[in-house]
């Protein structure tokens, strides 16, 4: 159903097309590993926040030096041990869940809550080179607020965003509730795509990542629930895009204007939804990152679709599972009780 749009709303859906297409681009012309972070950064950084100011851009770099930082006091001092790596994990999961609560500064801990999940999955295996993804991680970020000063000068709001209702501050029993929620089921995600080596898995490692930003069990349903949805639409655009390209696919120009239209088609249904994190934010992540780390031209996106969508539902209904457990946990404490 067609939805009438602002025209804020209208140019933030251009911002988010163009930062994704022209991260997708820059990357692959300059041959850098890593993709996913230069089509997946443009999406958190012009999609997740409907505003854009000098403040932001602070925050989305910062974000990734304090993972550079947090990645080098795991690698030197926790690798040879696992117990202490999990508490460490755990820590550092805690610590971004907490300070998104309790600081203004929102997008810099939520933003590496996603590169750290990222980094994580990719440097805890044999071959991967941790300075290399750091840098792809630094210029995926510069180029990502590049874009974003550029697109909105070229592209401005045509009237000041105006912000609802700011919601209530919580309590400190439930800043240790949702703090000890959400840090346990991040590390037991990370803990369980070590056990059983799903190093293909990036987008169910992701998905759980971002099921937990409400911050709350019920939150996670229902976030679970937008992104299962998205998923599967962003799942569906990829393959149609595979069939019609089909061996067109090593076309680079073609590519790229295929990732610009479904961008558009998710971004528009992200944009229209009006919430932080609907059915659209999860077809339109779920687009950059088949694009941006396994659409290549010697390898489809066909099986990688396939297997992304089943692995999504897996690892989120797994993640509910365990957060129906904890939550109730939790609860039972006045300390840490969520009410």
């Amino acid at each position: 159903m067609f939805i009438e749009m602002t025209a804020n709303e209208k140019r933030r859906l251009l911002r988010i097309a163009f930062g994704t297409t022209a991260g997708f681009i820059v990357c692959k012309l300059m041959d850098w590993p890593y993709g996913v972070f230069f089509t997946v950064y443009p999406m958190l950084l012009l999609g997740m926040i409907p505003i854009f100011n000098r403040l932001l851009a602070i925050e989305f770099i910062a974000g990734v030096f304090i993972n550079a930082v947090e990645m080098w006091l795991l690698e030197t001092l926790f690798t040879p041990y696992p117990i202490a790596m999990w508490i460490a994990v755990l820590f550092i999961f805690a610590m971004h869940f907490r300070f998104m609560l309790t600081t203004p500064y929102y997008l810099m801990w939520a933003s590496g809550l996603v590169t750290l999940s990222t980094m994580l999955n990719f440097g805890s295996y044999d071959g991967a080179n941790l300075n290399d993804m750091f840098m792809a991680a630094t210029l995926a970020t510069s180029l990502s607020v590049a874009c974003a000063y550029v697109l909105y000068w070229l592209l401005p709001d045509v009237e000041p965003f105006k912000g609802g209702p700011r919601p209530p501050a919580p309590s400190a029993a439930q800043i240790n509730h949702r703090t000890l929620l959400c840090a346990l089921l991040a590390t037991l995600s990370f803990t369980v795509f070590q056990l059983f080596d799903l190093k293909d898995s990036l987008s169910a490692q992701v998905a759980t990542i971002l099921i937990l930003f409400p911050m709350t069990y019920q939150g996670s349903v229902a976030s679970a629930k937008n992104r299962a949805k998205g998923v599967a639409y962003g799942c569906a655009l990829a393959l149609v895009v595979q069939v019609l390209l089909y061996s067109l696919i090593g076309h680079f120009l073609l590519v790229a204007l295929a990732l610009f239209i479904t961008v558009m088609i998710t971004a528009y249904f992200h944009v229209a939804e009006r919430v932080g994190s609907g059915v659209g934010f999860g077809a339109l992540t779920t687009i950059g990152i088949l694009f941006g780390q396994y659409m290549t031209p010697h390898s489809d996106i066909l099986y990688s679709t396939l297997y992304r969508f089943s692995s999504v539902i897996i690892a989120m209904l797994l993640v509910l599972m365990c957060a129906y457990l904890i939550d109730n946990f939790l609860n039972r404490f006045p300390a840490t009780r969520n009410d």
